[in-house]
């Protein structure tokens, strides 16, 4: 075993002379094994070796019987331990994930990096759990090798080669009757099917540990492909589709979805290949991504634009825009300031269904407008529209209608510009 963790340590460079080594430990035959091989290794390796323990009292004196048989074996061979210990309470995605959190939000707080005892036989039922459950490459790559200060450096070596350490070693561990039960998927997989495979290929374990971390390597090789501009739709509908998917979830999760699921992908990738440039859809956690012609946008829901009234002598400023109104003293048509004679009262308003507007080459809808000039949907019932009781006056950022310019006086002059600081 002790070559296996050489061998395994010199491929993924997980453990540098004068690290300091934090070992989980359970007690069981898997992190015994670990930590007494980490203790062998020592002085070759030039390590500053600790051992941890969480008590998860979830099985009353038999968790506290594991943490005194921890205590005593570190203190026999002269290793620091830490120990952490909470009552563990089943959460919303089970009992067995609620104790793996609090674990490692304890190991998490310690020092250097944190070994832990998962073997080939782990990572192999890991890749079978996640291809039950339905999987991409990633999750077929099983358990990664090192994730942040977390590293697992027996991924290739099987339970067999534990007993025979354990044995040959004389190092004593203890079991815990959890695993002996069929309550858990993992478990069933252990007792029931794990055996049957081996019973095919004596290696299985071995084989499939050894297949996961080709896939992990091959799902780093494609992510790193899908660097780049991943909001270009032009990019984008170059990509590989193995590529794009991984883009996508990336985009996905920049944009504030915490878990993209393949059924979100799917979603943003329909975006992307949309007719329509202003497509959007909606994803958890109050995410929508829209298309912003040719770039993937996070769209922002404003906040609604409220109808205002402008004064005939005065000035107010609404998205973006400062909106002057006094007496003209010469008539004026520029795309700024013009001169009207309003039907009643002026309100400057969101833009709304039917709405048109005569400008230079004739008469359009907003809508048409909009999208010709390649104004974003989610700006769109942002830009003022000054109105009065006939119709449209002017369209801000845009200019005057030219059929209710007024070139006569009296009249009043409307002045419009871009309000200072605006963002818009």
């Amino acid at each position: 075993m002790l070559n296996k963790l050489r061998e395994f340590n010199r491929n993924y460079d997980l453990i540098h002379p004068g690290d300091s080594i934090v070992c989980a430990v359970s007690g069981g035959a898997d992190s015994m094994a670990l930590l007494f091989g980490l203790y062998l290794l020592k002085e070759e390796w030039q390590l500053d070796l600790s051992a941890a323990h969480f008590n998860h009292r979830l099985r009353g004196a038999e968790s506290d019987r594991d943490e005194q048989f921890v205590r005593e074996f570190c203190k026999g061979y002269g290793i620091p331990l830490h120990v952490g210990s909470a009552q563990v309470v089943a959460g919303p995605k089970g009992l067995e994930a609620a104790a793996r959190d609090a674990r490692y939000a304890f190991l998490r707080t310690l020092p250097g990096k944190i070994a832990t005892a998962h073997t080939a036989d782990d990572n192999a039922e890991t890749m079978l759990m996640h291809l039950l459950r339905g999987t991409g490459l990633k999750g077929l790559g099983g358990i990664m090798p090192a994730n942040g200060n977390v590293i697992r450096p027996m991924l290739n070596v099987t339970r067999a080669d534990v007993e025979d350490f354990l044995a040959e070693y004389c190092v004593e561990h203890i079991t815990d009757s959890s695993n002996e039960t069929d309550d858990f998927l993992r478990n069933r997989l252990r007792h029931q099917v794990m055996p049957l495979l081996k019973g095919e290929n004596p290696r299985l374990a071995e084989n499939l540990s050894a297949t996961a971390l080709r896939l992990r390597l091959d799902e780093q090789a494609l992510q790193q492909m899908a660097d780049g501009d991943i909001a270009d739709i032009s990019i984008l509908r170059s990509m590989l589709p193995a590529v794009r998917a991984r883009a996508l979830e990336r985009f996905l999760k920049s944009a504030g979805v915490r878990e993209p699921e393949a059924a979100h992908i799917a979603l943003a990738e329909a975006l992307v290949f949309s007719d329509n440039p202003s497509a959007r859809a909606d994803f958890p956690g109050g995410v929508t991504v829209g298309r912003c012609y040719d770039r993937l946008t996070t769209v922002q829901a404003p906040e609604a634009l409220r109808p205002t009234v402008l004064p005939c002598n005065g000035s107010i400023t609404l998205g973006g825009y400062e909106i002057a109104c006094r007496e003209a003293t010469e008539p004026v048509c520029t795309t700024g300031a013009f001169t009207v004679r309003p039907q009643g009262q002026m309100v400057l308003r969101p833009r709304q269904s039917g709405d048109r507007i005569h400008l230079k080459g004739g008469t359009r809808s907003l809508k048409k407008l909009f999208i010709d000039r390649k104004i974003p949907p989610s700006r769109r019932d942002q830009i003022p529209i000054l109105a009065d009781e006939e119709g449209i006056l002017a369209i801000c950022g845009i200019g005057a209608d030219l059929q209710r310019v007024s070139m006569e006086l009296p009249a009043l002059l409307i002045e419009i510009k871009p309000a200072i600081n605006s963002e818009s």
